[in-house]
């Protein structure tokens, strides 16, 4: 575990007479990416060799009376040294982008594989033998690589497909596949064989899907993968879900325009109720869930979950994960939690009437409930909700918000450029020339930062209807979700189109980017 800066180191050192140094991004083996010395002795020992000049080596260091650790580093080098003063936390950041992996890194070791695989004799896929270290290392190698790959990438799955002639690699990145690799045909079984053995699946089951779970870590940061196999033709496809624990925001860093946060955040002060969150899969929902039980969280209530599956394990509450074998499922665990006397309940997702009906009745006995529903729009929640058998008249005492929500990608900063649009676009996306600033649009051309996708990053959109006097007497009259939709526009309800063409204005997404994620809206606004 690494220590953390002490005023005192600071004092030794301007004692010392040390050079006193708050970024070391500009020094050459960090820009460069090159180090000196194994990650572990710099991260154990606080030290990083930064630059060398005229055969002095220049290093870093924020614990000046560690000479010990010196003496070893002189050692280690075998040159002469001269030390240099960084506060903890801007060395620790410096040492994680020096031992960055280089983005081809990955692509150059399959390469070598390739080359390898050619002048040496190649072992049939029936002899590989899982306990054999020496045939297995560069399997572990290239698998390292790949993971280190993606999670460097920001991709959130990870997709090893089995075809005819071996295996590919693709990344999902910013909700797009991107493929990356065609690792060679003779490493595809020892490949799955490995991703298998560290999810402690049956390896010996071929036919059948299997889940299973990869805990690893990253320069300190704990990283999960969410495993899943199937049988396919070629073999077996097997996904990785990465949940990084850093996704876990707050609020405030998600992306909500204030009027929403505030909005948002006042339905989650309530006593009682139901909170919905609606979108596709991949939109972001259970993130903006997690974000809003960490918005109210505090020793003073008791916040119970019931998740498919607990995808992020949060500090101060009980996570209750579905296990079908066992028949414990989203109702079942619903009815004991209310035994547990909850104040706050999450669940995963309302999926049947039966859990529909148990939040219902846990929201008008006092409790806040927060769920997600799969829906395209706020007022299609409602409709779900009275397609599934729930009674209209219950909803109206019990929902107090839906908010919809999707995930945009954001034009990428350094390729993006402006472009006067046509008077279609215009119109699909619901603008007008005289509420654009400049009279333009962006978009992005694509580089090497991006992949030459045009984007990085994501941000979201989102929608929040209240569930007003207006919108009861609609859904008592009616639950056709046009319908509500027309009550809820007119009552203040800004539509995601409609926000996503907020963020097309200011240049964060292009007009095709909103268009893609609210193509299937086709409401009259």
């Amino acid at each position: 575990m690494s220590r953390i800066s002490d005023p005192k180191d600071l004092q030794l050192a301007e004692r010392f007479g040390l050079q006193i140094c708050e970024d070391l991004s500009s020094f050459a083996f960090v820009k460069n990416k090159s180090f000196k010395i194994p990650y572990s002795f710099a991260k154990s020992k606080s030290m990083l060799p930064v630059e060398e000049k005229e055969g002095v080596l220049l290093v870093a260091l924020s614990h000046p009376e560690d000479l010990e650790a010196l003496e070893e580093l002189k050692a280690l080098v075998k040159m002469p040294v001269v030390e240099l003063f960084c506060r903890q936390e801007k060395l620790e950041e410096a040492i994680e982008q020096c031992y960055h992996q280089h983005e081809k890194e990955a692509s150059q070791y399959i390469e070598d594989l390739y080359a390898k695989s050619e002048s040496s004799h190649q072992e049939s896929e029936e002899s590989y033998d899982l306990l054999d270290q020496k045939a297995d290392a560069p399997v572990i190698k290239i698998l390292n690589m790949i993971l280190l790959e993606a999670i460097q990438q920001e991709a959130s799955d990870i997709h090893f497909e089995p075809q005819e002639q071996g295996l590919s690699v693709r990344y999902r990145i910013d909700g797009v596949l991107q493929h990356r690799h065609y690792p060679p045909k003779e490493l595809k079984s020892q490949l799955l064989t490995r991703i298998k053995v560290m999810s402690r699946m049956d390896i010996a089951e071929h036919r059948l899907p299997q889940d299973g779970r990869i805990k690893l870590s990253l320069a300190g940061r704990q990283i999960d993968f969410r495993v899943s196999t199937v049988p396919v033709v070629y073999g077996e496809r097997i996904v990785l879900r990465i949940l990084d624990k850093g996704n876990v925001l707050g609020l405030q860093a998600i992306g909500m325009p204030e009027r929403i946060l505030k909005a948002f955040k006042q339905q989650l002060s309530q006593n009682q109720g139901i909170v919905l969150v609606t979108g596709p899969t991949g939109s972001g929902k259970t993130t903006t869930l997690y974000s809003g039980i960490a918005e109210i969280a505090s020793s003073e209530i008791n916040i119970m979950t019931i998740e498919d599956p607990v995808e992020y394990k949060l500090p101060g509450m009980a996570q209750i994960g579905v296990n079908h074998k066992i028949h414990l499922n989203f109702a079942t665990g619903l009815r004991h939690i209310l035994r547990q006397d909850p104040d706050v309940i999450m669940i995963g997702e309302i999926r049947d009437k039966e859990t529909a009906e148990i939040a219902i009745q846990a929201s008008l006995t006092g409790h806040l409930v927060l769920s997600t529903l799969h829906t395209n729009d706020a007022p299609s929640a409602l409709t779900r909700l009275v397609d599934m058998g729930v009674e209209p008249y219950l909803l109206t005492s019990s929902v107090l918000a839906v908010l919809a929500q999707r995930l945009v990608r954001t034009l990428c900063p350094r390729c993006k450029v402006s472009y006067e649009p046509s008077s279609q676009e215009l119109h699909d996306v619901g603008l007008s020339v005289e509420r654009l600033e400049k009279g333009v649009l962006y978009k992005g051309e694509g580089c090497e930062h991006c992949y030459h996708s045009g984007y990085k990053g994501r941000h979201g959109i989102y929608e929040l209807m209240y569930v007003s006097t207006a919108i009861k007497r609609q859904l008592l009259k009616s639950p056709d979700a046009m319908e509500l939709q027309k009550v809820a526009l007119h009552s203040g309800m800004s539509s995601l189109r409609q926000e996503g063409a907020l963020l097309a204005i200011q240049g964060i997404t292009s007009s095709a980017e909103v268009l893609r994620v609210t193509k299937q809206m086709q409401v009259d606004e």
